[in-house]
């Protein structure tokens, strides 16, 4: 089915005839891999009489060859169709079949996850579902400020193809004009006092431009750049800036990044209010700490938090 995707990714008409011939079977075994592609992937595919089939929406497949090159020599496994990135890391590390470090992306995700449990749309072929799988010596502190570093490579990488205005917020979200393109999901298994395995989740909105599942504000690289966009060229721009950003981090610790993440931050000195649970905590952002604990002035006195079930929004946010 995929030999056949393939053929129709540039979204041109393709007759039945050459498709059959190409892929050596006949023209209704090609029909039935198209019914296939529908109801399988949700694609929809279009078809005229003396003409052929094209797909509605043209799209850009994964490509391991494309991503084997990459800086930190991180090997790529990619997947069709997987319950989650993170998940799958998680159980290559433990089956021993991947040497680390090493990612892992999907052209769809069926249990695809975000923060605080809530669950990432991951429609077929059209935004980037990444995980990248670390070794972390010396234990979970190690970890300190990690996912806003990875948070300005993200940036960096959404940059470098085009994306301009995007900025970040706290903890682990990247937004343009207000609306959610990228999000960060760390996770964490082992010793955290001493070697742990860290799973470093990403999910960037690329080619996506239709979801009403979504359940907040939302757009995409293609929204923004008016374009169709290579999620292998995103990936390999992704893993250029995560091998240096993470270096950084590992030399020098989160404290040589901070003032550049807090000159991103797009709630820099706004008035937020921090939710955990039923409490909720009302001030104006000051920054972040040298751990990347976010830094509130709370009835004028400043005080610091971290977690990952917390929640910041705007207080003129309705």
């Amino acid at each position: 089915m995929l030999k056949l995707l393939a053929l129709l990714q540039d979204g041109r008409f393709h007759s039945g005839e050459a498709l059959g011939a190409t892929l050596g079977v006949s023209r209704a075994a090609v029909w039935k891999q198209l019914q296939e592609l529908e109801a399988e992937a949700g694609l929809v595919v279009h078809g005229v009489r003396g003409r052929g089939y094209r797909l509605v929406n043209p799209l850009i497949l994964l490509e391991r060859e494309q991503l084997s090159d990459n800086p930190g020599g991180w090997q790529p496994w990619v997947f069709d169709s997987i319950d989650s990135t993170n998940a799958e890391a998680f159980r290559l590390m433990e089956s021993g079949r991947a040497q680390l470090p090493f990612f892992v992306v999907a052209e769809r995700q069926t249990a695809g996850r975000g923060r605080r449990g809530r669950q990432w749309v991951s429609p077929f072929a059209e935004n980037l579902y990444y995980s990248l799988l670390l070794r972390i010596e010396g234990g979970a502190a190690q970890l300190d400020g990690l996912s806003l570093v990875v948070g300005l490579a993200v940036r960096a990488a959404l940059f470098e193809l085009g994306v301009t205005s995007v900025g970040l917020k706290w903890p682990n979200d990247l937004l343009v004009s207000g609306q959610k393109i990228a999000g960060i999901l760390l996770e964490m298994s082992g010793d955290p006092a001493d070697v742990c395995h860290v799973v470093i989740g990403i999910g960037v909105n690329v080619n996506m431009n239709n979801a009403v599942e979504v359940g907040q504000p939302w757009t995409s690289m293609r929204n923004e750049l008016g374009r169709l966009v290579d999620r292998n060229a995103l990936i390999n721009s992704l893993n250029a800036q995560l091998h240096r950003f993470l270096a950084k981090h590992q030399q020098l610790g989160f404290s040589s990044v901070r003032n550049e993440w807090e000159a991103a931050h797009l709630w820099q000195g706004r008035e937020v209010t921090l939710v955990s649970g039923a409490t909720e905590i009302h001030g104006q952002v000051l920054g972040v700490d040298a751990r990347g604990a976010l830094r509130l002035l709370v009835d004028g006195v400043e005080r610091q938090f971290s977690g990952g079930e917390l929640s910041l929004r705007l207080r003129d946010d309705s």
